[in-house]
This record gives C-alpha cells, structure tokens and sequence, in this order.
C-alpha cells in the first residue's frame, strides 16, 4: 500500500488561515459510510445526526504555548517547539533552523521584538536526534518556560504567527489536561451550547485525555504505508468512559468519537484492554474497528496519517469522492476549517 495513493487536489484558498469569526458556525459534511451518500449541513445541527444514547467521547488535552523564539550567542534566531514529556524521559523539542549538539540558546520574550528580548535563561542542546528534533537540558522545565515565555504552535502551513484570538481559538472550549504540543482540531468548532443542545437529547458526553504530540508534525517518509512508525503519545480514559462505552454496548447504541485522537485511543484501549498508558497505534485501510460507530473530523492533508485513518473508517473511495465534493462547494480544510461527520 503506498502513500501516494492516498493524495488529492487540495487547492490553496481551500486552506483556513484563520478560525471563524464566532466559533461553531462552520459547515459540516455528512457521509454515509455504507453507502457514499453524501449531505451538505451545519456544525451546529450536529444534533439532527445524532440519536438519544449514543455516546460522544471529547479528548480534554490542553495545549501548551509549546513554541518558544530563542537565539544563538551570535543573534542568529532559531524556534523551538517543546514536545510532549512523560516522567523523567529527557526533554525534546522540534526546532527550526541549523542546530548542533552543545550549542547555547538564549530565550527570547514571546517574539524577536524590543531593544532588550533575552529573558536571562538559557537553554542547552545535549543531543540532535534527526528528523529535526532535539533533547535538549535548561535548569527550569521547559513546559514552565512554555507557560511563561511560549505562544501557540500553529500549524506551520498556516505560513503566519499566532495572535492573541489564536490563544484562545486553537483550543477547545473544555480543555483541561495540559500536556499537547498541537490540538485537537476536530474539537475546535464544537461550542458548549452545542453539547448542551446534545444532553437535552439524550446523547452522552465523555471524555478521554490524549496528549497530542510529535506524531502529528511528522510526516510519512516511507514509500510504504506499511512501513511508517507512529510515535507514541500518552492518553488515559477515565472509569465513566469505559462504563458508559460498555452500556451503549450492550443497548446497541453508537459510540461517536470526536477527532481522530479520540477515535485511536479507543480503538488502542480495544486491541490492549490497557486504560492508560502509551498510544502508538497506526490505523490506515484494512484495520478493523472494534468500538468508535461514527467519527466526527476534520479534512485532513494529503498523505497523511490522519487522512489514512479517516479512510479506513470511511474508504478511500467514499473519502476521497467526498472531499472532490467539499472542493468543489469550497469547505474549508484543515485545522481552522469546516468538519465531516461519518456514519
């Protein structure tokens, strides 16, 4: 199976640079799965599409204001993206520009702006690692310096900084974990009036934590879809999650993942049985899916893992016919855009 089959036309200007003026006003694709079909809708008719007892499982994860400027002794600039870190594995961050082992990084404050930007710590790289990432060593954990110093770690195809509305807007209204080195995306149009709308239906709502990490800046480099290594990423689901996925179950009613971390969390939890642990899963045509019905998501980038998993849900044939429709009726794609619900 090769990557490149798993490729489509994504014009430019179907890209969205920016989050909707008011969040959960977007558009929504709904596909049957089964059959193709495809129907044009609202994000915020989510609703209409869902039944009293299904089950809708929200990943809480926070973001962290992961990207940090820095500069090198002789003031050339460099970023860093601190990565997600568990326990006491040595810290590591994504970096942009030329690095090497033992070189000195001052911190910056939050730009390269201001007579004066150096914050007084520094920051050491003990190791490259390949691929563009580092381990690095500073004297205050870089998730603290993050908090302090960072902003948000846009999607660098945005091809823009970040504002004081992405702060707010790249995250999802319920966040709660902190521990993300990108977002859940797919969470981003969901509004608490909308999950209100969706308890006075009778549809549950549960949450599961998965720390989105490195797996989602790096790209697939083999030929063979096969071949590709997922990172691992930690994630827990609570006891009320399962409880509540085990009745719906037993009634028969659906189990709505929403976002493609959600829906590999669950489907690790049903190869494993492990409730909390290390997620490395890789789901691409052909995997079997044991416990998510329906998925609620984005539209995904070409030759990505993302869109894999997507496809194997919907099929590739049903998928891509699908997004040639969101094309053509000009959806907007990717993090900030408009979302797909398949069923």
């Amino acid at each position: 199976m090769l990557v490149s089959d798993y490729n489509y036309n994504l014009p430019e200007e179907r890209i969205a640079k920016f989050p909707p003026k008011v969040r959960g006003t977007t558009r929504l694709l709904v596909l049957d799965r089964k059959t193709g079909a495809i129907k044009d809708s609202y994000y915020k008719d989510l609703a209409d599409f869902l039944n009293p007892g299904d089950v809708i499982i929200l990943n809480d994860t926070r973001v962290m204001q992961s990207r940090l400027f820095c500069e090198l002794p002789d003031g050339r600039k460099r970023e860093l993206v601190v990565l997600e870190r568990h326990g006491n594995e040595p810290q590591r961050v994504m970096y942009r520009g030329k690095l090497h082992d033992g070189d000195k990084l001052f911190l910056l404050r939050n730009s390269y702006a201001g007579p004066d930007p150096r914050v007084g710590i520094t920051i050491s790289v003990v190791k490259i690692l390949g691929n563009g990432i580092a381990e690095v060593s500073s004297d205050t954990p870089l998730a603290e310096l993050a908090e302090k110093y960072g902003t948000v770690p846009l999607p660098p195809y945005l091809h823009r900084d970040a504002t004081e509305d992405d702060k707010k807007r790249y995250q999802t209204v319920w966040a709660k974990h902190m521990g993300s080195a990108a977002a859940p995306t797919a969470s981003l149009n969901m509004t608490e009036e909308l999950l209100a709308k969706l308890r006075a239906k009778g549809v549950i709502v549960k949450y599961l934590t998965l720390h989105v990490g490195l797996g989602t800046f790096l790209p697939i480099r083999s030929d063979k879809v096969e071949d590709h290594h997922m990172h691992s990423e930690w994630y827990h689901i609570p006891d009320d999650t399962i409880e509540a996925i085990n009745n719906a179950r037993t009634a028969g009613d659906r189990i709505i993942a929403l976002g493609t971390t959600v829906a590999r969390t669950l489907e690790y939890y049903a190869k494993t049985g492990k409730t909390e642990g290390e997620d490395d899963i890789f789901i691409y045509p052909g995997f079997e899916f044991q416990i998510v019905d329906a998925l609620l998501t984005n539209f995904h980038a070409p030759k990505s893992t993302v869109l894999m998993l997507a496809s194997a849900f919907a099929g590739w044939e049903h998928l891509h016919d699908a997004y040639d429709h969101a094309v053509a009726e000009k959806y907007n794609f990717l993090s900030y855009g408009d979302s797909m619900f398949i069923c």
